[in-house]
């Protein structure tokens, strides 16, 4: 059995919920990357961050992203997937959720994510075929 910790990326980092969406923005661009974790300052995971987030929930309506904090875009619940769970409970998660990309959590330690793209490089390509066409017909959450 495959587990999640096995073929995530290891070297995800996080926003800070005291960050400005800008300061955001500015490390999606650094790192190549449409989404965030987003950690407080005690490093417990408070939710997800994505590029579609800063630009439909704020610039849309008229925000200043350079004054809007992460922790205003910090809500609802965020799924995640444990390190030592299987891919195949990850794909369940990632397609009941309707997510493309899961923070994978040791504990409350967040450790890495694991993405559609980790998935279609790692499993068998019936699984990957599943999660794509599950995950096409539903609206991106993250």
């Amino acid at each position: 059995m495959t587990s999640a910790r096995e073929i995530m990326s290891g070297d995800a980092e996080c926003v800070r919920t005291g960050d400005t969406l800008t300061q955001a923005a500015q490390k999606m661009k650094q790192l190549q990357v449409g989404a965030l974790p987003i950690c407080g300052d005690d490093d417990r995971l408070h939710g997800m961050l994505t590029d579609r987030d800063i630009v439909v929930d704020c610039i849309a309506d008229g925000g200043d992203p350079s004054s809007t904090k992460v922790s205003d875009l910090a809500g609802g619940e965020t799924v995640t997937i444990g390190a030592d769970d299987s891919i195949e409970e990850a794909l369940r998660t990632m397609v009941r959720a309707g997510v493309r990309r899961l923070p994978v959590i040791d504990g409350h330690e967040l450790v890495g994510m694991l993405s559609q793209a980790d998935i279609a490089k790692n499993c068998p390509d019936e699984l990957v075929a599943e999660l794509v066409e599950s995950l096409s017909a539903a609206p991106a959450n993250n």
